[in-house]
């Protein structure tokens, strides 16, 4: 498998996962059981029942705690670890056999871009707990859970559109990211 190729089938979920990795790994889980997309032998390893039923019983959970202020804050605390680590085994594992080294690159780079949507999505999260109404709470998290669920479905159909779109994304997110630390750091020494 070509790097590209092995990218495109990796990136994009750990991006998702980055998100939400329980709706991830159910997507994969039950695309991969049912056969609704003709899969890379890498991805049997979400289809186990076991897979399946214990991501959707964790999304559950984050579904009913995302909604909840400050309680979604605390869950996206908790899972500082888990969907960068999630992230690198969903890529880690839709990559199937390969040479130790590429799945060494992958498990690097998976994690960091899940790390990086999870800390952007944590971040406008806490912030959106500090405004008094709870619906940009509720708006958030439907938005979070459909773009993970999207996401995984293009990224199924269509990786290399889903690298394109995944590389965009985290573009977006550093320059963001590299605004906002100048404009603070503007702040401080006008301070």
């Amino acid at each position: 498998m070509d790097l590209v190729t092995a990218l495109g089938r990796t990136i994009p979920f750990a991006l998702a996962s980055g998100v939400n990795l329980y709706a991830t790994v159910a997507v994969l889980g039950l695309v991969s059981r049912y056969g609704w997309v003709q899969l890379p032998e890498g991805f049997r390893g979400f289809e186990h029942p076991a897979v399946i039923i214990l991501a959707l019983v964790m999304y559950g959970l984050e579904f009913v705690a995302d909604k909840i202020p400050w309680v979604d804050s605390a869950w996206d605390a908790v899972h500082t670890v888990i969907r960068p680590l999630g992230g690198a085994a969903v890529a880690v594992t839709a990559l199937g056999d390969s040479s130790p080294a590429m799945q060494a690159l992958v498990a690097l780079l998976a994690g960091s871009v899940a790390m990086t949507t999870h800390l952007s999505k944590a971040g406008t999260r806490a912030v959106a707990n500090a405004s008094p109404e709870p619906f940009s709470n509720w708006i958030l998290s439907l938005l979070e859970d459909a773009f993970a669920v999207t996401f995984s479905w293009v990224a199924l159909r269509h990786p290399y559109l889903a690298l394109l779109a995944s590389v965009l994304i985290l573009t977006v997110i550093v320059m963001s990211a590299s605004v906002l630390f100048r404009a603070v750091r503007s702040r401080l020494r006008r301070a």
